[in-house]
């Protein structure tokens, strides 16, 4: 702690300077923080042609066009104009899976929203409890029940907003937690559990409540687990219950329903006669029916046997009563259904042009032919009753596994495999000013897409996959693709893979693949032939035999074995760029296999062994170090057995012994990925359950990279070498791109400690011409992302902020407060030379290879890591009036800089005074592209713009003058309006000098009366502006460039001299002319003196 003398002395110093560094105890403390890398944003490319999982939908009743979506992995999603523009509004909160979203029927203000999604998914994440805005989503807080995991419904009362029931569904993956209904009057501030489930893996799953007497309410319960290799979906504490007294007290409804094990329910209640209750109910073994009661659920009769189909009813099995009709019923559904008479037949919904596996349904109030439907592909929208779909083509939530960056040139493809969603590519960024679009993105397979591979070198090749293993080879020159999934021998087992299977293109030779069921195969002719290379590298056993819910089962029991992902797999597979003999494969059971002589022997490491680590681990990733082949980073999953801890460990030994990489992780924040840098051997990312992180120093501490970046899963991250660029995979917001993440690399905590730091693009910035400025005319409703910043990007740090006397005054004052010796009033002189201090700045000043000045760019002047763009042109010579012109044109923008290599310096300056903050560094523009053409060089092409810059600066000034001049004679006309006596000389005078003015005006600019006619002739402007054009082009000037240059300039030579004429002599002598003549004084003439 400081003391007092220092204090005093920091305030002297203050007071002194016209500058002093701030300083901040907590980033000294900790300058790897997150906030300290907030510069270094991520980018999403999107997309969102196919969108993501939607769990619910709520429309506000009072404002038909104000939609929430509830997405199951992405957040909550707001529109206010029926879906022409989304904003996401759920972002920084702790967790992004939802599984409710409700309006308050009385205050539309007020949104309630149940996190974790409300199925048995075999991808879903968790949540934490319930959230409440009072403002429409603009703000949250958490209002409890932390450890539901799950939400299914929310509902609050009709007339009363602090009374609440919220139906939890509970842990998927373990029992306990908070379980059942749940109650609050007091808006949330505490919560009262009225509905106690009858054992540890219940929970409720729907809650209903009569429109007429909020007092009545029904709600269904579930048991159910699931494990990496079980799913048990029905059990003994599934049912149907109903309250009279709000929720207080409950009976279970039995007359007419199943009287074994019930898996999920879906309810619903007749809008239109609340007596009717509809009711899907799953049984064992995916069976189940349509029940509908007609006397508020005493007894109720089995109408078909509907339930939800597809992966099992757990995935589905919502229910929706429509407003409009009476007994017309939807089912949620992998094909979604619609019954007219209360379940009895059923129709199916038109999936023309639709996506399938439906999660929600919505309905205008007024309008009975609008249908909305929320599905695994996103939102459509129907105004006929669902004959046709409008699809919401601007939410990119896609759910993706896995990811790969090719090497196209000049702009990589990024492939990624999606959940439902099938294998997409799309560019990585476009030449085109709007970005990148829907259109830009290409599919490769269907179903559901799972981890892709590029093959090194060579864009024309690529491979994809759907769901266990179905692998397939591209050639995207021809876009034919070849099946190629390793087959088992005649008298060979079958085959197990994973859900996500391993695919490994080998580094040391690019025609060889490594591919994994229960055993590693190889193929050295890219897919064509495989051979196995080890035998079951898994524990092999039945998983049948497993406990669930506390138990085992037999085969009559809630088993739902199309839930079931393969098990016993091997789920993830390395081989090290290092010594091609060494293989890694990771299994989904709890091992590590590890080979020395490519797959001839293998060695068995089980993680029972390993000390710190979960026996029944899914090795989420295993990759082998870049550096040394006996190094090798394990990220292990635990969460289907309940245990959220992340699991991040290494072995420098070949697995002999372990070491934990997790230990700087927060919790909850399960490992799913990692990647090395491939120049800095200590510098990783890894993608966890709730965002990104990096390393500097092998993994002893993890700081967050979340500029950019909502809350969200991010499931592989992968690195683009040639670009330096990190490619991130989410799960329920498409993929994001860290642009040149190089600068990590040279930042460490010995580097930060200098007064600044600058750090220059990692590679040569790709030169080329955007497409133009163009207008989009497609409409708010489409969606696109942005491209990276046009230009060179810079990179700088600053250990201190740059502060103002005033603010290091202030600063040092809050010290001494804290020590007690209170700060007296300063100086009045003090005080007004504070208010007269500009604020400091902070810019980049870049010169080309000769030297010679090019331009500046400012920056921001606080501590910190900060990115800033340099356009690649010169600095405008366009005349400087204090009114600036918005948009671009020729004689608005600077010079277009050519390729070649250039230098940026920092600087700041602070009351007045530069100083170089950093050494320079040196970059180098570089064209992405040759010309079709034989083009000037690029001396010829500069040495010409140079030449239409210098006439840029006279034209804009002559304009900015004649403009002056104009203004001038406003006031002019006043004041000989007032001027006494005769005033026929000032008259004749004045009507000279406006003719005068008018002619120039016309020889620069035209004249706007002609124009109007059509007629166009041909004007200073004009011409230089077709000059200018050729400045812009690496073609150079042509022959009609250099014409039209020459014409231009020679007129402007004359208009100027005639302007300068009337600037400094006809205009000046009539201001004092009237003066003389005793009349006012007029803007820009002389003073009056007496």
């Amino acid at each position: 702690m400081k003391t007092l003398a220092k204090t005093a002395l920091a305030v002297s110093l203050a007071l002194a300077s016209a500058h002093v560094f701030a300083e901040n105890s907590e980033q000294e403390k900790s300058i790897f923080s997150s906030k300290t890398f907030e510069a270094m944003k991520l980018r999403n490319i999107g997309p969102a042609y196919m969108s993501g999982r939607i769990a619910d939908i709520a429309v506000d009743q009072n404002n038909p066009s104000t939609w929430y979506s509830a997405v199951g992995s992405g957040g909550v999603w707001k529109t206010v104009n029926a879906g022409t523009t989304w904003t996401p509004i759920f972002d920084k909160q702790a967790v992004y899976s939802t599984g409710d979203v409700t309006i308050d029927p009385s205050n539309s203000n007020i949104i309630w929203v149940g996190t974790g999604e409300n199925n048995g998914g075999r991808h879903i994440s968790f949540g934490d409890g319930v959230y409440k805005s009072l403002d429409g989503g603009k703000t949250w807080k958490n209002m409890g029940l932390k450890s539901s995991e799950r939400i299914s419904d929310i509902i609050v009362h009709p007339t009363d907003s602090k009374t609440v029931w919220v139906s939890v569904q509970g842990p998927l993956w373990t029992s306990g937690g908070e379980r059942g209904l749940y109650k609050t009057t007091d808006g949330g501030d505490t919560w009262k559990q009225v509905l106690k489930p009858e054992n540890e893996w219940t929970g409720v799953t729907s809650l209903l409540i009569d429109p007429r007497n909020p007092k009545k309410l029904y709600a269904a319960t579930w048991s159910r687990q699931r494990t990496v290799a079980s799913y048990v979906g029905t059990g003994p504490g599934a049912g149907i219950h109903t309250s009279d007294d709000g929720g207080e007290t409950w009976q279970e409804l039995k007359t007419g329903l199943p009287t074994g094990n019930m898996g999920k329910i879906g309810m619903a209640i007749s809008p239109t006669n609340p007596d009717v209750l509809y009711a899907t109910i799953e049984t064992d073994n995916r069976k189940g029916g349509f029940y509908r009661s007609q006397n508020q659920g005493a007894s109720w009769s089995k109408e078909s046997d509907e339930v939800g189909g597809g992966t099992g009813p757990h995935y589905y099995q919502e229910i929706f009563a429509d407003p409009h009709q009476f007994d017309r019923v939807y089912i949620a559904s992998n094909y979604s259904k619609v019954s007219n008479d209360g379940g009895k037949t059923w129709t199916p919904i038109s999936t023309k042009r639709k996506h399938v596996d439906d999660h929600a349904f919505a309905f205008h109030p007024t309008d009975p032919d609008f249908v909305l439907i929320g599905s695994d592909g996103g939102i459509y929208m129907s105004h006929d009753r669902m004959a046709n779909w409008r699809f919401m083509a601007n939410l990119p939530l896609t759910q993706f596994y896995k990811v790969a960056p090719d090497d196209a040139e000049p702009f990589y493809t990024v492939y990624a495999g999606a959940q439902d969603n099938s294998t997409q590519g799309g560019p990585s960024r476009t030449a085109r000013s709007e970005g990148i679009k829907n259109k830009d993105w290409f599919l490769t397979l269907g179903g559901d897409g799972h981890q892709p591979a590029v093959e090194p070198g060579n864009p024309d090749i690529m491979y994809s996959q759907w769901q266990q293993g179905n692998l397939t080879r591209h050639d995207l020159k021809t876009r034919e693709g070849v099946y190629i999934k390793p087959q088992p021998r005649p008298g060979e087992p079958a085959e197990r893979f994973n859900w996500d299977a391993p695919i490994n293109v080998s580094s040391h030779d690019a025609k060889r693949l490594y591919f994994a069921s229960q055993r590693v195969w190889r193929s050295d002719d890219r897919g064509d032939s495989w051979n196995p290379i080890s035998g079951d590298l898994t524990k092999n056993g039945n998983r049948m035999h497993m406990p669930m819910m506390g138990r085992t089962w037999s085969v009559e029991a809630g088993w739902d074995i199309y839930a079931m992902s393969e098990y016993h797999t091997i789920a993830n597979f390395t081989e090290s760029p290092v010594n091609e003999d060494i293989l890694w494969a990771g299994t989904d059971d709890g091992l590590i296999q590890v080979t020395t002589n490519g797959g001839k022997n293998w060695k068995k490491i089980d993680l029972s062994n390993v000390d710190g680590v979960p026996a029944t681990a899914y090795v989420n990733d295993i990759r082998a170090d870049l550096f040394d082949d006996k190094t090798v980073y394990v990220a292990l999953d635990n969460h289907k057995y309940g245990d959220f801890k992340p699991y991040l460990i290494k072995s420098t030994d070949l697995g002999k012994s372990w070491q934990s990489l997790a230990d700087t992780l927060p919790e909850k924040h399960l490992v799913w990925r990692i990647v090395q840098d491939h120049v800095k051997k200590d510098l990783m990312f890894i993608g966890t359950e709730f965002g990104i992180f990096f390393t500097v120093d092998g993994g002893k501490k993890w700081t967050e990279l979340d500029g950019g970046i909502p809350t969200i899963a991010t499931r592989d991250v992968k690195i683009q070498r040639r670009e330096n660029d990190l490619v991130a995979g989410t799960f329920g917001r498409g993929i994001y791109i860290l642009d040149d993440y190089a600068p990590l690399r040279k930042l460490t905590e010995q580097s930060m400690e200098q007064e600044a730091l600058l750090i220059a693009p990692s590679r040569p910035v790709k030169w080329f011409q955007l497409d133009g400025n163009h207008a989009n005319t497609d409409g708010d409703d489409r969606f696109s992302a942005k491209n990276p910043e046009h230009g060179a990007t810079l990179t700088y740090f600053l250990k201190d902020s740059l502060l103002t006397t005033k603010e290091a005054r202030q600063e040092a004052e809050k010290e001494m407060v804290k020590e007690k010796n209170y700060p007296k009033y300063p100086d009045w002189k003090d005080i007004e030379k504070e208010n007269q201090e500009a604020k400091p700045v902070v810019y980049l000043e870049i010169r080309d290879a000769s030297g010679e000045f090019v331009n500046r760019v400012s920056g921001k002047a606080k501590k910190g890591l900060h990115r800033v763009t340099w356009d690649m042109t010169y600095a405008s010579g366009k005349a400087v009036t204090g009114a600036e012109s918005s948009g671009w044109s020729p004689f608005n923008a600077g010079l277009m800089a050519i390729p070649g290599k250039y230098t940026a310096t920092l600087h700041k300056r602070v009351n007045g005074v530069v100083s170089q903050l950093a050494s320079a560094v040196e970059f180098e523009l570089k064209p992405i592209t040759d010309s079709a053409f034989s083009t000037a060089t690029n001396k010829e092409v500069l040495a010409f713009g140079k030449q239409v810059s210098e006439a840029q600066k006279r034209i804009t000034a002559v304009n900015a003058v004649l403009g002056e001049l104009k203004k001038t004679m406003k006031t002019l006309r006043t004041a000989i309006d007032r001027t006494p006596g005769n005033i026929e000389s000032l008259e004749t005078r004045y009507a000279d000098i406006q003719s005068e003015a008018n002619e120039i005006h016309f020889d620069l600019n035209g004249l706007n009366s002609r124009n109007r006619m059509g007629t166009k002739p041909a004007n200073i402007s004009s011409r230089l502006g077709y000059a200018m054009t050729a400045a812009w082009s690496s073609y150079g000037p042509t022959q009609q460039h250099k014409e039209q240059f020459s014409y231009a300039t020679k007129r402007l030579d004359s208009v100027s001299k005639r302007v300068k004429e009337l600037q400094e002599s006809s205009v000046p002598n009539l201001q004092k002319s009237v003066i003389d003549a005793g009349g006012p004084w007029t803007t820009g003439a002389s003073l009056i003196t007496r």
